[in-house]
């Protein structure tokens, strides 16, 4: 269905009807449930501890024995944010943490390739996402600490970070 067509739909609905429409959208998909639940109590910071708390886990497990350092759990959240509209700041905050909690865990390990290839992927957008919010001045500091973490610690794809810093500048 096109958005003309649901609008032109919605349109031809009385009130009622379409609040009893929103009523079961917000009962039967999660996604819109927790959609209206953020906008009309955003506890963001909440989510943002979440979020922390998940990537951690995923470097430094407290369950089981062996981490799984996967990137897409935190890329998991940061699209989930972005489409929720939590604050760009908050977001940005997410992906460094990501970065530095990963560079934490690969200090003294064999990490493969793959790790710092994923790595130099989620450090050119963090700071493309930083750039584009406008909020390098907040998290230069960061950055730069990380880019200089990569450089003294010989991380493979070293040009790909370099690239990304390239954008503060």
């Amino acid at each position: 269905m096109s958005k003309r067509v649901l609008k032109k739909y919605l349109a031809e609905l009385k009130k009622k009807e379409l609040e009893e429409q929103f009523v079961e959208l917000y009962d039967r998909f999660p996604l819109v449930k927790e959609y209206y639940d953020f906008v009309f109590n955003p506890k963001e910071d909440k989510l943002v501890q979440e979020a922390k708390s998940k990537i951690s886990n995923e470097y430094f497990p407290l369950k089981r024995k062996r981490p799984k350092a996967r990137r897409s759990v935190a890329q998991k959240y940061i699209k989930h944010y972005l489409k929720l509209g939590v604050e760009p700041h908050l977001v940005a905050d997410i992906m460094l943490y990501n970065l530095e909690v990963a560079q934490t865990f690969s200090m003294g390990r064999n990490v493969p390739d793959a790790f710092y290839k994923s790595m130099s992927n989620s450090f050119a957008q963090a700071t493309h996402y930083i750039s584009n919010n406008g909020m390098l001045h907040e998290f230069k500091e960061r950055i730069v600490k990380i880019y200089t973490i990569t450089q003294d610690n010989n991380w493979p794809f070293g040009e790909n970070f370099s690239r990304a810093l390239d954008i503060i500048d």
